[in-house]
């Protein structure tokens, strides 16, 4: 038996050639053919069994480990929702406590993003449109901004009218995601009556938000868009608050799962005096133009009108088209022209006559002939008399506006002095008030001429500087901040809005101007208002005052008419500068009334009914 298998074994293991193919008895090939084969099955349903398993598991894990975080934070969404709660802005008050912005209660509609989702949001989207008096577009961009995914509610609509929240309360019905709020809105219970220093406020457009998101600006935020209300954000704002809410499938609230206490904004007080802001408005009437008042001691606003205005309480609301359009048709109301750069004309000869004592060249006994014309350069520069005056010193130079004698000044001193000195008094910069719609106006020089028209600077350009023509440009601010500098014997002051009873000292700087020189300013501005072009000023029942009148070409329209003005003369307490823009006539005509009724109001003083 053992030499048998020996021999099969030998057989099996032999050289295999091409001559003699592998042969197997028949016992053998069948046996290699079913073992193993009843198993098969099996094998086959646990290999698909454990690749099954394993795409599931692998899959499982990828959505729990990887995506789990991701899917949580869209259950939650679907399941929690946020309702903003906006905090209420700080109010304004002038000096003596009177309310100059406060809020009001409004209503406002807020949409839940995810509502986009639907199938329907294009008809629903269209009818809420309507409903709202909102622009589809407007309605998509608003939520396209927040992402479909949010779950805090944003504000679609405010200020709703009562027909609008009984539409939208009907809606809501049959359409989940749609709420309706109470909201605290700006309100400035004056109108109008200073706009150009309160400002506006309004809902962060796409690129502010932008700029802002890094200080915690969110969309929906109301932010000040103008005056104090932008230049005094950080205080007024306030902090957000909110809930946070468990919903149900169909949206409805089951229980409050955190609170935030939304903080209300600081309350600010300013310099203005409602009174004397009052009055500047009311002297302004319809005129183009702008007045200001200010404390010479410290640099207190106490008002500062420009026209035309606007009310800023339709920024509380929705704008409509017609709305805006109309306003951009009414000469330009958002203009604040006390910030704005106009030919300062006369009212600059008090620059013209501090270079020219302070240069030593011209001391303040300095006598001049005064002609019908100066020629200088070509040009012949004329008296506003068309005669001259004969010879005149410094005070009544002032007082009778000489263009003469004053030219010959500035074209003595020479054009750099004359430059230096009205940046010395703040011409060609900011004054620093906390509103960012002022200007620096302009002070021209060698430089600047060349650079804009290619020619050097001339001894014309110098003298037509001296009457406050040419390339000067000066705003009815700064022209204030130089009449207070002779009002308070030297100091230039920087204008404030924030009330402040600190150290006066900290907003006024000494010009280190020569005794003389601001004896010779005060005499001959009190001149101007005794026997000058300022008589409308000299009246009995207002303290003695002392200023100056300008009247400035301005083709092709008519003449800008200036005056500015400070009282009592012996310590004054109040500067006030008047611009009727292309108003025609002279300073003295025109402007100086308008000072008087503002000092009216100030020193609570009117005339008797025999005057």
């Amino acid at each position: 038996m053992r030499s048998i298998q020996r021999q099969k074994f030998k057989r099996v293991f032999l050289p295999l050639t091409i001559a003699e193919p592998l042969r197997f008895p028949a016992r053998l090939k069948q046996k290699g053919r079913t073992v193993g084969r009843q198993f098969q099955p099996l094998l086959i349903m646990l290999f698909i069994s454990l690749v099954l398993l394993g795409g599931i598991g692998s899959r499982l894990v990828y959505l729990q480990l990887i995506e789990g975080q991701i899917y949580r934070e869209k259950a939650d969404n679907n399941r929690i929702r946020i309702i903003p709660k906006p905090p209420v802005r700080g109010n304004l008050f002038d000096r003596k406590g009177k309310v100059l912005a406060t809020t009001r209660l409004t209503h406002a509609a807020y949409l839940w993003p995810m509502v986009q989702l639907r199938p329907d949001w294009p008809e629903q989207l269209a009818r809420l449109s309507k409903l709202l008096a909102v622009p589809q577009a407007e309605l998509q961009q608003k939520i396209e901004q927040a992402g479909a995914n949010t779950p805090t509610l944003i504000r679609i609509a405010r200020s709703l009218t009562p027909a609008q929240i009984t539409a939208l309360e009907e809606y809501k019905s049959g359409f989940e995601g749609i709420e309706v709020d109470i909201e605290t809105v700006r309100s400035y219970p004056n109108k109008q009556l200073g706009a150009h220093i309160l400002g506006y406020t309004g809902e962060l457009n796409a690129e502010e938000l932008a700029k802002r998101r890094a200080e915690g600006y969110r969309m929906g935020d109301i932010v000040g868009k103008m005056g104090v209300e932008a230049a005094y954000e950080k205080q007024l704002r306030g902090e957000w608050g909110g809930l946070q809410l468990e919903v149900d499938g169909s949206g409805k609230a089951i229980r409050v799962l955190g609170q935030k206490i939304a903080k209300a904004g600081e309350d600010v007080t300013l310099t203005l005096d409602l009174n004397v802001q009052k009055a500047a408005e009311a002297a302004l009437g319809s005129r183009k133009g702008a007045i200001v008042a200010i404390d010479p001691r410290n640099g207190a606003v106490l008002a500062l009108a420009s026209n035309p205005t606007f009310d800023p309480n339709i920024f509380s609301g929705q704008i409509t088209t017609a709305t805006w359009k109309k306003l951009n048709t009414q000469g330009n109301p958002f203009i604040n022209r006390a910030l704005q750069g106009f030919p300062p004309a006369s009212t600059f000869k008090v620059i013209t006559q501090t270079a020219g004592m302070e240069s030593g060249k011209y001391p303040p006994n300095t006598i001049l002939p005064t002609f019908a014309y100066l020629h200088v350069a070509g040009t012949a520069f004329g008296e506003w008399n068309k005669a001259g005056f004969g010879s005149l010193g410094y005070v009544r130079a002032m007082a009778w506006s000489s263009n003469t004698f004053h030219g010959q000044i500035g074209k003595g001193v020479g054009g750099p002095t004359l430059i230096e000195w009205a940046r010395r008094y703040g011409f060609g910069s900011r004054t620093g008030i906390e509103l960012k719609e002022e200007t620096p106006g302009l002070i021209a020089d060698d430089a600047w001429k060349r650079k804009r028209f290619d020619m050097k600077w001339s001894d014309g350009d110098t003298v037509n500087m001296s009457i406050g023509q040419g390339f000067t440009l000066a705003t009815p601010l700064q022209v204030a901040v130089m009449f207070s500098v002779p009002a308070n014997g030297g100091y230039l002051v920087k204008p404030h809005l924030l009330k402040d009873d600190s150290d006066p000292n900290k907003y006024r700087k000494s010009m280190n101007l020569k005794p003389g020189t601001v004896k010779t300013l005060r005499e001959g501005l009190r001149a101007v208002i005794a026997s000058g072009t300022g008589k409308a000023l000299n009246v009995a029942h207002l303290p003695p005052a002392a200023g100056k009148s300008g009247t400035a070409e301005a083709p092709p329209g008519k003449n800008h008419a200036w005056f500015g003005a400070f009282a009592p003369y012996d310590k004054p307490e109040i500067v006030v500068v008047a611009f009727a823009e292309h108003s025609g006539g002279g300073g003295g005509k025109v402007a100086a009334p308008m000072v008087k009724q503002v000092m009216e109001a100030y020193f609570n003083k009117q005339p008797k009914k025999n005057q």
